[in-house]
C-alpha cells in the first residue's frame, strides 16, 4: 500500500467546529479568540521590553493603541487586495464581511508598524528602540494565533504522509471541505471524507515562530548592539520561512505565477537587509538601558555622547 493511500490512518484527527458560538449577530472563532490572545500577550510582552530598553510604559502602551486597530485595518486591506475578485463587485462587503474571515498576516504587518511608526515620529519617540522592543511581541501574537489556525484548517495546504500529518473531520473546516470536494479520482481509497495534510499554518510556522522568538530574546537582543538591528532581524526571519512555507500551500494568489507571500517576503527581506546598513550608519538615539542590557560595542554615532534623547 502507497504511503498516500496510508494517510487516513497515520493522521493527526482534528474534529473541531471553526466555530465557537453564536450569540446573535456576534460569532466567535477558535481563530478570533488566538488572535485576541496573541495581540494581548504580544503588546504585553513588547510594553515589558520597552521598559526594559528606557522606553515609559505609557509611551509604549499609546504606540500599542495606534500599532493594533492599524495592523487590523491592513490585514484586511490586504486581504482584500489579494482577493479583490470576490470584492470587486460587493465593495460593501470590505467591511460587512470581515467578520465572516479574511485577513492576512503580511497586512497585519504592515499596516501595523506603519501606524506605529507614524505615532512616534510624530512624538519623535527613540523609533528604532521602539521597532526592536516591538518584534518579539509581535512574532509570539504570530505563534499563537496560528493556534486558531491549527484547529479551524483555515489555510488550504498538501496532502501528507508524514506521521504529524493533520486530517480534517468537521464538516464546517475548509481543508475538509475543500479535500471532501476533490478526492482523487485514482485513490483506491475513494470515497473518503477528507485526507490528511501537512499543518503548514498551525503547524510549521507556529513551532517557527516561537523559534524566531528564541532567537529574539535569547541571542538577537543580547548580542545586536545597532538600534533596530532585532527588528530587521525578525523580518529576515520571518520572511525566510514564510517564503518557504508557500511550497506547501496553494490557496495563495500569484501574480506572475509567483505567490503574493513570497513576492512581499522578498521584497520585506532586501527592506531590511537596507535599513540594517542604514540603522548602523546612523543608528538614531539610544537609552542608557539599551546600552546597557547588550554585549559589545556600540555602533557609531554622529551626535556627542550624553546627546541621547528621552521619550517626551
Amino acid at each position: 500500500m502507497s504511503g498516500l493511500a496510508l494517510l487516513p490512518f497515520l493522521a493527526i484527527n482534528i474534529d473541531i467546529n471553526p466555530v465557537m458560538f453564536d450569540l446573535g449577530p456576534f460569532t466567535l472563532t477558535w481563530h478570533g479568540l488566538f488572535t485576541a490572545i496573541g495581540i494581548i500577550a504580544g503588546v504585553s510582552l513588547s510594553v515589558w521590553i520597552a521598559k526594559k530598553d528606557g522606553i515609559p510604559p505609557e509611551v509604549a502602551q499609546e504606540i500599542a493603541l495606534v500599532g493594533v486597530p492599524s495592523a487590523i485595518v491592513g490585514a484586511r486591506l490586504f486581504y482584500v487586495f489579494e482577493h479583490w475578485d470576490r470584492f470587486s463587485g460587493e465593495p460593501l462587503k470590505i467591511v460587512t464581511g470581515i467578520t465572516e474571515g479574511g485577513i492576512t498576516l503580511y497586512g497585519g504587518l504592515l499596516g501595523g508598524v506603519l501606524g506605529g511608526l507614524l505615532y512616534a515620529l510624530y512624538h519623535k519617540w527613540p523609533i528604532a528602540i521602539g521597532l526592536d522592543a516591538a518584534a518579539p511581541g509581535m512574532i509570539l501574537g504570530q505563534g499563537i494565533g496560528r493556534l486558531g489556525d491549527l484547529i479551524n484548517g483555515e489555510h488550504l495546504s498538501d496532502r501528507s504522509s508524514l506521521p504529524w500529518a493533520v486530517k480534517y473531520l468537521h464538516p464546517d473546516s475548509p481543508q475538509y471541505r475543500y479535500w471532501l470536494n476533490n478526492q482523487d479520482p485514482n485513490d483506491p481509497l475513494r470515497p473518503l471524507d477528507t485526507y490528511a495534510v501537512h499543518p503548514v499554518a498551525g503547524g510549521y510556522e507556529l513551532v517557527g515562530d516561537f523559534i524566531i522568538l528564541a532567537i529574539l530574546l535569547f541571542v538577537a537582543r543580547r548580542f545586536i548592539r545597532v538600534p533596530g538591528w532585532v527588528f530587521c532581524s525578525y523580518i529576515a526571519m520571518y520572511g525566510i520561512m514564510r517564503f518557504f512555507l508557500s511550497y506547501f500551500r496553494f490557496d495563495e494568489q500569484t501574480i506572475a505565477d509567483v505567490p503574493v507571500p513570497q513576492l512581499t517576503s522578498g521584497i520585506l527581506l532586501g527592506i531590511a537587509v537596507i535599513a540594517a546598513g542604514i540603522l548602523y550608519r546612523k543608528p538614531g538615539p539610544i537609552t542608557p538601558e539599551y546600552a546597557e542590557r547588550a554585549w559589545g560595542d556600540l555602533p557609531p554615532r554622529d551626535d556627542e555622547p550624553g546627546n541621547s534623547p528621552n521619550p517626551a
